[in-house]
Formats: C-alpha cells, structure tokens, sequence
C-alpha cells in the first residue's frame, strides 16, 4: 500500500535548494519508501518500525512512518553534498 508523503516547510526548502541530480536521486528513494517504508529504509536507532532513515548518495533523511494514517512524515532532511 503506497504511504502519503508529509513535508514540513524547512524539509521542502532543503529538497528544493539540493542540485537537480541530487534532488531527483531523493526523489525517487522517497517514492521508493513510499512504497515500502520498512524495505526502502534503515532503522534509526532501534528498530521499532516507526523511525526511520533514508540515506542517498548526497542527503539522509529521518522519517515517521504512520502506518494507521498511511503517511511518511519527513522529519528531517540533511543535505550532505
């Protein structure tokens, strides 16, 4: 079942500002993780299966999984150049 994908407004401008091929490689392995989040995603910490981490070549990002709501909630986006 494909997860919603929540961005706060410093997040967005994170994405936004990342060069093109950057941007677009997060892109894709968020809509990967809004797929599947546990499968396209590390644990963050421990695994409870409700934090979790994506890591790309250039950003890592802390996510929310909300599986009741069906939401990814970006918590944080890192941009590592």
């Amino acid at each position: 079942m494909t997860y919603r994908l929540k961005y706060d407004l410093a997040a967005e401008a994170v994405h936004d500002a990342m060069p093109p091929a950057a941007s677009e490689r997060l892109s894709l392995a968020l809509a990967a993780a809004c797929e599947d989040p546990i499968g396209a995603t590390e644990p963050y910490g421990e695994d409870d299966g409700v934090v979790r981490m994506l890591v790309t070549e250039h950003a890592i990002v802390v996510l929310l999984v909300g599986q009741v709501t069906k939401t990814l909630t970006v918590l944080q986006l890192s941009y590592t150049g």
